[in-house]
C-alpha cells in the first residue's frame, strides 16, 4: 500500500472509501456481501486469535466462543460509526483508535476479503485500487451529514429507487440506527443528535433527492 503523505490521528474521525480495479462489481451477491460484512466486523480488533479465513471454518459454537472472546478482551484497531457496502466499492465512517489502526484495518479487510473473492471466483491479482481515500472529519455537522451521504448511497444510485424503500438494502448501517438489527456501529455520536431514531430518518430523507440529483450531474460530468 503507497506511503500515505498525511497522517492518520488516533481520537479523529475519517471518511473511508475506496472501489474495485476497473469498477467491477465486488459483491456479487448476498453471500458476497454477508461475508464483507463479516470481515469489516472482526478486524475491527488488533491481536486476533486467527485470520477470518480460519475463524470462519470452526462450529459455529466455536465461532460465537471466539467473537465473545474477541469482543470483551481485544483493543479496537478504530470505531465504526456507519459504513455502506455498494457493488463495486464501500464507505466507512471511522474513528481511529490506535496509531496506524485505520491502516491497518483497512489492509486487513481488503487482502482477507478479496483472498476469499479470487478463490470463489477463480481470479488472481488485487481486487481493490491499491490506495483507498481518507478524508479528515473534524466537526459534529460534518459527522452527522458524512453519515447521511453514506446511508443514502443505494437511494442516491438508484440501487433503491425510492426512498421510502431504503431500508430494504441490507448491506449498510442504517437499520443498526433504527433498531432493526443488532449489529457493530458506534451509533450515539450520530443518534445522539437526535431525540429519536425516526428524527434521524427524517434527517435522512430530508436531503434524499438533492444528493440524488447531484449524483446524476456528477454521473453526466463523468463520461
Amino acid at each position: 500500500m503507497p506511503i500515505r503523505k498525511t497522517p492518520l490521528i488516533t481520537d479523529y474521525y475519517y471518511h473511508i472509501f475506496n472501489r474495485s480495479v476497473a469498477k467491477v462489481p465486488i459483491y456479487t451477491g448476498k453471500r458476497d456481501f454477508s461475508r464483507a460484512m463479516d470481515v469489516l466486523n472482526y478486524y475491527r480488533f488488533s491481536n486476533l486469535p486467527l485470520p477470518y479465513s480460519q475463524l470462519k471454518k470452526k462450529s459455529k459454537a466455536k465461532r460465537e466462543e471466539i467473537m465473545a472472546r474477541v469482543e470483551k478482551e481485544g483493543e479496537k484497531l478504530l470505531e465504526i460509526a456507519c459504513f455502506c457496502l455498494m457493488p463495486n466499492h464501500f464507505h466507512l465512517l471511522v474513528k481511529q483508535k490506535q496509531d496506524k489502526g485505520i491502516a491497518d484495518f483497512i489492509r486487513k479487510f481488503q487482502d482477507s476479503y478479496a483472498k476469499f473473492f479470487n478463490i470463489k471466483y477463480k481470479r488472481s491479482g488485487p481486487l481493490f485500487e491499491s490506495r483507498f481515500n481518507a478524508l479528515l472529519v473534524e466537526t459534529d455537522d460534518q459527522i452527522l451529514h458524512l453519515s447521511r451521504y453514506i446511508h443514502l448511497n443505494p437511494y442516491t444510485s438508484f440501487i433503491i429507487k425510492e426512498k421510502e424503500k431504503l431500508l430494504e438494502y441490507s448491506w449498510f448501517s442504517l437499520p443498526e440506527y433504527l433498531d432493526k438489527k443488532e449489529g457493530f456501529c458506534e451509533t450515539d455520536i450520530i443518534l445522539g443528535k437526535f431525540k429519536s431514531s425516526k428524527d434521524y430518518l427524517d434527517f435522512i430523507f430530508n436531503r434524499a433527492d438533492y444528493q440524488r440529483s447531484l449524483g446524476e450531474i456528477k454521473h453526466l460530468l463523468s463520461e
